[in-house]
Parts: C-alpha cells; sequence; structure tokens
C-alpha cells in the first residue's frame, strides 16, 4: 500500500463469482450488471473479469455508462434501460448499444434515431409490473407492443427482449409481479413479436425465485461477492467479497480519561489509551451514520471507531495496543480474513451493503488483483 487510502479489488473473486453464479442458477444468458462504476468497484475491469468468466450481457443504468465501456474497447452485448428525456440514442445506436425502453415516447424517439443512422435499433421492451418505477404500465402494454411490432417489420428496431424488475417485498408480492409479467409477454407474442430474451430476475430472484429466471438473468450484488439477504452471508452463497477498504494510520496520541473526540463529543475516553487518527471520512465514502458503531482492523484485531465521522477522518480507540504512524488499518474485506464485511458497516450505518461499496469516493484509488497478492493495475477513483 503506497497511499493513505485505497480500495483493492479482486478480479479472481469477481471471476469465480460470475462462474459460480452462472453454474447455479443455469440460464441460457448471465447478464453481468455494471452500473454505476460496477458498484464502486470499477466498471472496466470488472466488466472484462466478468466477460471472461462466462457472463454474456453487460448492464448498465444509463448510456453515458455504456459509451464509458464502449470507449475502453469492450464490444460485448451491452443493455442500457435508465434514459433522460431527451438522451442520445443516436449516440447509443452508433455504438451497438441495446436500450431499455420503457414508453412509447422511447419506442418513436430510437425509431427516429435508427432511421437517421440508417441502423436497425436492438431493444428491450421493460414492463411495470409492481415496483411503479420506469417501465410500461399495463394500460399501455398493448399500444406499445403493437407499436414495436410495427417498427420491427419497418425494420427500424428489433425487440430482442422483455424485461422487468421485483420488488422483494414478499414472496406472495414477487409471485403476484410474475403472473403481471406472463401477462405482458402473452401480450408481446399477441402482438407477432417473439424475444428471446426473457429477464426478471437480479441476484435475490436468480438465486430464490426459480420460476422468475426466464432465459436470462441480471446479476449485481452477487458477483461483488455480496449477499442480497440479511439470512444468508456471502459465504453461506459460496460467493467471496472482492472488494477490500482500507487505509493507514496517520498519527497516534495517548489521551487521558474522560478526553472528548472529533465533532460534538460523542464519545469520551473512559480510561487513559491510544487513539489512531485514520484520514478517511465521508468524502471517500465512509458513512458518517456509522459514528460510534462500526469496528475496523487494525494489526489483526478489531477495534472501535470512535466520536463522529468527518469529511476527511476518523479515529479509533486501540486502548494500550502497540500501533504506529503507517499501520495498515482495514475497514471491511473478505471477513473470512478476520476483517469486518461491507455488510457489518452496513449494520452499522443503517442501511444495505450495496450501498456501502458504491459509495466509496472518486479520491479513492482502486487497485486491481487477479487473486490475493497478485497487482494488475491501479486507478485513482476507479477505472472508467
Amino acid at each position: 500500500m503506497t497511499g493513505y487510502r485505497e480500495a483493492v479489488v479482486d478480479l479472481g473473486a469477481v471471476s469465480a463469482n460470475v462462474a459460480h453464479l452462472k453454474s447455479v442458477i443455469g440460464t441460457p444468458h448471465l447478464m453481468a450488471v455494471v452500473k454505476a462504476n460496477a458498484y464502486g468497484h470499477g466498471a472496466v475491469p470488472v466488466a472484462r473479469a466478468a466477460l471472461a468468466a462466462g457472463a454474456d450481457w453487460l448492464g448498465v443504468a444509463d448510456i453515458d455508462e455504456a459509451l464509458q465501456l464502449r470507449s475502453a474497447g469492450i464490444d460485448a452485448p451491452l443493455l442500457a434501460w435508465l434514459h433522460d428525456p431527451d438522451a442520445d440514442f443516436a449516440a447509443a445506436l452508433a455504438r451497438n448499444v441495446s436500450l431499455g425502453l420503457s414508453s412509447v415516447r422511447q419506442l418513436h424517439q430510437v425509431a427516429e434515431a435508427a432511421g437517421t443512422l440508417g441502423v436497425v435499433a436492438d431493444v428491450h421492451i421493460k414492463l411495470e409490473t409492481g415496483l411503479n418505477r420506469n417501465g410500461v404500465h399495463e394500460p399501455d402494454w398493448a399500444e406499445a407492443f403493437a407499436l414495436a411490432a410495427e417498427l420491427e417489420q419497418a425494420g427500424r428496431l428489433i425487440v430482442t427482449g422483455v424485461f422487468s424488475h421485483l420488488a422483494n417485498a414478499s414472496p406472495e408480492d414477487d409471485a403476484e409481479a410474475i403472473v403481471r409479467f406472463e401477462r405482458g409477454l402473452a401480450v408481446a407474442r399477441a402482438a407477432g413479436l417473439t424475444p428471446s430474451l426473457i429477464h426478471l430476475a437480479s441476484t435475490a430472484a436468480a438465486l430464490r425465485v426459480p420460476a422468475a429466471r426466464y432465459t436470462m438473468v441480471r446479476v449485481g450484488i452477487g458477483i461483488y461477492g455480496l449477499s442480497p439477504f440479511t439470512d444468508q452471508s456471502s459465504h453461506d452463497l459460496g460467493l467471496r467479497p472482492a472488494m477490500t477498504f482500507r487505509g493507514r494510520i496517520a498519527a497516534v496520541r495517548l489521551v487521558a480519561a474522560g478526553a472528548g473526540v472529533s465533532y460534538d463529543y460523542l464519545w469520551r475516553a473512559p480510561t487513559d489509551g491510544y487513539l489512531a487518527l485514520v484520514p478517511l471520512g465521508y468524502a471517500d465514502g465512509v458513512p458518517r451514520q456509522a459514528s460510534g458503531t462500526a469496528l475496523v482492523s487494525l494489526a489483526g484485531r478489531l477495534h472501535p471507531l470512535v466520536g463522529r465521522i468527518a469529511m476527511d477522518q476518523f479515529v479509533v480507540s486501540v486502548g494500550r495496543e502497540d500501533v504506529a504512524v503507517g499501520d495498515e488499518v482495514v475497514l471491511f474485506g473478505d471477513p473470512a480474513t478476520g476483517v469486518p464485511s461491507a455488510t457489518d458497516w452496513a449494520d452499522a450505518a443503517g442501511t444495505i451493503n450495496y450501498e456501502i461499496v458504491t459509495r466509496i469516493g472518486n479520491r479513492v484509488p482502486r487497485s486491481y488483483r487477479d487473486a490475493p497478492g497478485d497487482a494488475v493495475g491501479t486507478a485513482r477513483g476507479g477505472e472508467r
């Protein structure tokens, strides 16, 4: 470790997780979701590792994310599904990006862009099946599919996919959403469409709801080695966390009993002891909500983070432990190595592990390893 903040991403873990999920789930196609800079892990290196391990599609939220992957030389099938009202669909089509569409208006926009470019747009139509977010609303399904069929016959686009998303609220809610989705598929087929890529399940449903698997699943959190469940850990699912977030001690000081620490003096030393300053804060993605509740690993032992987490730093109480400036501090990583997990930090902050890894800030360099101890590169703020 050369700096005082770093996120180490084990691409070997990403590859192993993808291969494991592909084997367990068994669908003909598997989409690796690398939106939001691959949940903070680095979109380009993660995408390459996932494809090498057997993923045959990539998924991102928006066109800009898709074009970043294309600019990096990644030419695998790629779907973007969340669009600004004035999105530049032509730029996406010119780079062979498939588009997830959620309205009749978007169908018209994409058809116009395809006609201007003289290409056939590859589209997946998203259905609203219960989340009440984006997706074609059920009263509009017949109109949307009829228009899509007309545009397909005119050579402006081809509907290769139909998809939606589950709420994971309860088995009953998911079952109801599957029934709605099946109704939508029937409407699509009645309109004369024959999509080959049918996808509804993300990691949670892909693992627990076989009826939601269809011909493709979209796996996000699972490829990063994190569990989407509260009752099963990564280890239980056969996954290995890919990210280790770490820093180094910048200062050590001895304080007397009663000394306050950081803003608001949320914590005062109960006895004389040492405090270690770590130059990582909420600007780097360390959640302020975990002030006084999270643990870190230092010199092979767990120690409490005390006082308020600040923008650039936090403080650890180490008692009478022999620590020194420059010693490594691990916030989270693979709990099999004895360090806290991203889920531990999520519990401390009252959030989910998705947010913990995704919010790691841009000033934190990411370094990449094929396997533990085998460094393959470093990128400031995550390679894009």
